[in-house]
């Protein structure tokens, strides 16, 4: 019977032995055919899978996700995978999302850091606080120094 053990897969997949498990727990690869001896024997297939797995977690998807996405390809029999384009660019527009929502909080961290601010209370209360306390009325903050 030949076939990979665990620490080859995994070493050529470029994760861990207990990564791999887990994703066999998951469902994510299919449970390996056993030695004689009982040790778990995978076809080369599963480095694949593995690789695929990791590059859609760098993409961003969830393991949920990669599950569906592995369970559609399984059952697609040479044919394209129904949704890969509509769930990689419903992801694109969350990673968008996340990129708008990142320079948001760049460019007011930039700002305290300009602005020299170096207490938070002190910060909120001035009224050239570049952090946005959008909860603090107006009224409430002090003209003077900033921060």
């Amino acid at each position: 019977m030949a076939g990979l053990r665990s620490g080859q897969v995994a070493e050529a997949a470029g994760v861990n032995i207990q990564t791999l498990r887990y994703y066999e727990r998951r469902g994510l690869l299919p449970e390996p055919e056993r030695s004689l001896g009982g040790h778990r024997l995978y076809g080369g297939e599963a480095v694949t899978t593995l690789r695929v797995i990791k590059a859609a977690q760098r993409l961003g998807f969830t393991l949920d996700e990669v599950a569906e996405l592995l369970e559609a390809g399984r059952h697609r029999h040479g044919r394209p995978v129904a949704g890969l384009q509509e769930r990689a660019a419903t992801k694109l527009a969350e990673v968008d999302a996340k990129i708008a929502d990142l320079t948001t909080i760049r460019t007011a961290l930039a700002a305290a850091v300009e602005a020299g601010c170096d207490d938070l209370t002190v910060c909120a209360s001035s009224a050239c606080c570049p952090i946005p306390f959008t909860d603090l009325a107006e009224e409430n903050r002090h003209a003077g120094p900033c921060c």
